[in-house]
């Protein structure tokens, strides 16, 4: 197939060339490998050392996160992180109290206890506190204008989730460890927190390394003959 010669189009708002390098396929497929194996390696976590990260890496991994493709370019997430002590501690409180309430009040549905019983977690949340960083995502649901009125977020759940992976991605890549955290219901994130009526908790991430005697569950990713399909079966070009 021969590339298509395309000639310029008139847009009503800026556009620029894009032109990234292409690689030949073998080296493609090196580097698709290799990131592979370094992701293929990332476990949730959670048993945290309290060793401090540099404000630095959270910012790296939320500049990551912004790349993120989003409805219509309008990037609605926010990224809160805390590191204040007090902040951490009403965070954990507040969350070991809605998990109370689903683990021992019986709020989980008994097929989501069976569901979570391999992973053996708890209630106990204590880790909270422990790590060095916490970062809050929420979404959008809308965006404040200069003039006060309110802008309209589109596929705020599929964008935020996108950026939530490569966030994650890029604490990987750096050595740290995160749990993607959603305590149910979440309201006291926006209240701790003073975040504004138009956003919306999404996950609380615990940052930090993994704790030096970090244990995680023996879990077998999905091969990926049950990952992938082609359509029809015996196409692959």
């Amino acid at each position: 197939m021969t590339d298509q010669i395309t000639t310029p189009r008139e847009h009503a708002h800026p556009f620029v060339p894009y032109r990234p390098p292409r690689l030949d396929p073998a080296a493609g497929l090196r580097r698709g490998r290799e990131l592979l194996q370094q992701l293929d390696s990332r476990r949730s976590v959670r048993f945290f050392a309290a060793d401090p990260v540099p404000a630095e890496m959270i910012e790296l991994a939320v500049a990551a996160a912004n790349t993120a493709p989003s409805g219509a370019h309008h990037q609605p997430w926010k990224f809160v992180a805390v590191a204040d002590p007090g902040i951490k501690r009403r965070i954990r409180e507040a969350a070991e109290h809605e998990e109370r309430i689903n683990y021992e009040g019986g709020r989980l549905p008994e097929a989501w206890r069976e569901a979570l019983a391999p992973l053996e977690t708890t209630s106990d949340k204590g880790y909270l506190e422990v790590v060095p960083w916490l970062v809050v995502v929420f979404a959008e649901k809308s965006t404040p204008r200069p003039d006060g009125s309110l802008r309209k977020n589109y596929y705020v759940n599929e964008s935020v989730g996108i950026a939530c992976g490569l966030f994650i991605t890029a604490l990987h890549a750096m050595g740290l460890a995160t749990l993607t955290h959603t305590p149910n219901p979440m309201g006291f994130l926006t209240e701790i927190l003073e975040r504004p009526a138009t956003e919306r908790p999404y996950i609380l991430f615990p940052v930090g390394y993994p704790a030096p005697d970090c244990e995680v569950p023996d879990l077998r990713r999905k091969p990926l003959a049950e990952a992938l399909e082609y359509f029809p079966a015996d196409r692959r070009d």
